[in-house]
């Protein structure tokens, strides 16, 4: 993933505004109980139980193109199960050796995997701060949503004079009037009191579309995280919409640069949806840990690589209904042939060596 982040930073230097956005979801496997991560539990998306693993991800997003730089796998969290093993279990005492190290290795293997667990939020501030190390996107600002945001995640981001939106909850206090009161209710009184407060803001989209929001923006405080620029943002005119929230350290930007940086989180859920759908994000059949991280890894790579192909091929390559980009198959044929025009080229290779048929297969297809 270094590597990767190293050569696709190439085609986000020069482009213009580039955000780095960070969130999480779910990779299903129904039938795949004993794949490294994969936990049954509770899912949110299909409101039933599901047994899937939750990933941490990180895209970058110019104008142009989005790449998915990091994919991390989070370890289930089995401390109650386990917890609850060694309390079952336990004995007043134990008068065999052998049954001594049992229990040791028992406990052990409780603490290591205590120890191992990482929440959602630790991961992301783990994957900012090697994003970060690597200096490969020195212009990149971040977004991301409250499931992400914590004080550790926003410190760090500012300790490498990086700047960061986040949307907030409904029921975030926040300092107001000499008092603390819930974000919502501010947005209401001042929806009810004072509705001249809210100035009209054209945003252009990632898209280059131009679209006007209602936004009312002020610098507040916050607990914990201290003075912070404030957003209230309305979709109507008449501010009959639920409002949407945003925070940023940039206490100097105004509502418009806020807005638009944070149009770029949408790209992460775009990459998620791509690398589902056409890189096999969720088609992982491998078990073990490294086999697992390593499919996640080349699911980036592929999806980066799908979005670069050329297609000015024969006319195998070319589809009538395909009269401006090409589309992901033709993309992905090109990727095919170029892929087996190099196999076949080292296979050549091979047997200008001397090598045998049997050598050759042995050498493409180890047993």
């Amino acid at each position: 993933m270094p590597k990767h982040r190293s050569l696709v930073s190439k085609d986000h230097k020069g482009k213009g505004r580039e955000v780095i956005s960070i969130d999480w979801t779910l990779s299903h496997h129904e039938k795949g109980a004993q794949i490294f991560g994969v936990k049954k539990s509770y899912d949110y998306v299909n409101k039933r139980m599901s047994k899937y693993q939750i990933l941490m991800t990180a895209a970058i997003a110019n104008r142009d193109i989005i790449d998915g730089i990091e994919v991390r796998v989070q370890t289930p969290n089995y401390e109650k199960e386990e917890k609850e093993y060694l309390k079952m279990t336990s004995q007043e005492s134990y008068q065999e050796m052998e049954k001594v190290k049992e229990r040791l290795i028992e406990l052990v293997t409780y603490q290591k995997n205590r120890l191992a667990y990482r929440k959602k939020t630790e991961m992301a501030v783990e994957m900012v701060e090697q994003i970060e190390a690597e200096g490969n996107f020195p212009e990149a600002n971040y977004a991301f949503d409250n499931g992400v945001l914590t004080v550790q995640l926003t410190q760090m981001i500012e300790s490498k004079g990086k700047h960061w939106v986040s949307e907030i909850e409904l029921n975030r206090l926040i300092m107001w009037e000499g008092k603390y009161q819930r974000v919502d209710q501010v947005a209401k009184e001042l929806r009810i009191n004072h509705p001249e407060s809210f100035r009209i803001c054209k945003v252009k989209s990632r898209q280059g579309e131009v679209k006007e929001f209602w936004t009312f923006t002020k610098t507040i405080r916050l607990k914990k995280y201290g003075k912070k620029r404030l957003v209230i943002v309305h979709e109507k005119g008449d501010l009959s919409d639920q409002p949407r929230f945003l925070l940023t350290d940039a206490l100097h930007w105004e509502s418009g640069r806020v807005i638009e940086t944070w149009n770029y989180r949408w790209p992460v859920e775009v990459f998620h949806e791509f690398a589902k759908q056409e890189t096999g994000l969720e088609s992982a059949q491998v078990r073990n840990e490294e086999a697992v991280k390593r499919h996640f890894c080349l699911s980036c790579v592929a999806q980066s690589l799908l979005q670069r192909v050329s297609c000015a091929g024969g006319k195998s390559e070319k589809f009538k209904f395909a009269k401006s980009k090409p589309i992901i198959g033709q993309r992905l044929y090109s990727l095919s042939r170029e892929c087996l025009s190099q196999l076949l080229s080292y296979a050549m290779g091979l047997f200008e060596q001397g090598y045998k048929l049997e050598q050759v297969v042995e050498e493409l297809m180890p047993i």
